[in-house]
């Protein structure tokens, strides 16, 4: 219990210090190629706070047993929207432009009803597919659906790098590092946040069992949790050091990784089962999506009222996730 302890204590000092530098790598580097802050975190951060996730899943579908990946990217989207950003909102206001009204926020949403969609099409029209296991099964995402996800994926990237060419922001006058420098810290800082994560997953789940904890409840609530670490430590940070762009970039970029790229990479390998209580859990994550971009889009910002409501309304999915 002790040395978990320790290695609880040593993952997370991990994990904030490899995320204060990853911030500090990513924003400079927004700087000096003249990149809005939010375009940053809509990729460079988002890909690397998604990277664990996108190997996980990637290697379960490998070995054929993805049969957690739309839940897992379902709960990981969930913690991301409502708490990561709720947890920003209490450190500091977090502010929209017309970039998250218009293109990205919406774009995630939509992305989202696509997954319902493509998964209550293959309940129709593969009726023979699922008739084995329909007690447990509400449909399917096949590798058509995969690669379409990839395309999408694709497409989204290329028109964000088209929005950064014609949206360069001004030349900065303080002296910033050189990009090498840049790149070192984004990368020893990613190093330091996925290790740290996963001393602190490790030695969390260890400390539950101790205490009596079942497996269910450690994988609702700890590894949930830890899976979300990178985002919410890293757009925590960023909050803080008043980089709002990247920490919402951050989030919703995430986001836009897990659904487009994560779970089309994992049904491009194998297809994803998906069962009933992810089916649900996606409608609420489609209509959690839609409460955060009211709050956002309401006074063109998130405060701490909303934030402490965002934590609050997680908190009552997680009671309701636990108790069915």
């Amino acid at each position: 219990m002790l040395l978990n302890l320790i290695l609880l204590i040593i993952g997370f000092v991990a994990l904030v210090k490899g995320a204060d530098y990853f911030v500090d790598g990513s924003a400079t580097l927004a700087k000096v190629f003249r990149v809005p802050s939010l375009i940053i975190g809509l990729t460079i951060v988002a890909l690397g706070t998604s990277a664990p996730e996108l190997a996980v899943s990637s290697t379960a579908a490998l070995q054929g047993s993805n049969e957690i990946a739309l839940s897992n990217v379902v709960g990981s989207n969930m913690f991301n929207l409502l708490v990561v950003l709720g947890a920003c909102a209490l450190f500091s206001t977090v502010p929209g432009n017309k970039d998250i009204f218009k293109r990205d926020f919406p774009f995630s949403i939509i992305v989202t009803i696509l997954v319902l969609v493509f998964t209550l099409s293959s309940a129709v029209f593969s009726g023979g597919l699922l008739s084995h296991n329909m007690a447990d099964q509400a449909g399917i995402i096949g590798r058509a659906e995969g690669i379409a996800f990839i395309v999408i994926f694709i497409g989204y990237i290329l028109w964000l790098i088209r929005a950064a060419k014609n949206n360069k922001t001004e030349e900065s006058e303080e002296e910033l590092m050189p990009v090498w420098k840049c790149a070192l810290f984004i990368i020893l800082g990613l190093v330091a946040i996925v290790a740290g994560g996963q001393a602190v997953v490790y030695s969390a789940k260890e400390i539950a069992r101790a205490l009596g904890m079942t497996e269910t409840l450690i994988g609702l609530t700890v590894v949930a949790f830890g899976t979300s670490l990178p985002e919410l430590v890293t757009s925590i940070v960023a909050a803080r050091k008043k980089e709002t762009g990247l920490a919402v970039g951050n989030v919703i970029g995430s986001n836009i990784f897990n659904l487009m790229l994560i779970l089309g990479v994992s049904a491009t390998l194998h297809p994803v089962a998906v069962n009933f209580a992810s089916f649900f859990d996606l409608i609420i994550l489609i209509f959690m999506s839609l409460i955060t971009y009211i709050f956002l889009i309401s006074k063109k910002e998130l405060n701490r009222t909303e934030g402490i409501i965002m934590i609050a309304i997680y908190a009552v999915q997680i009671a309701f996730a636990i108790i069915r």
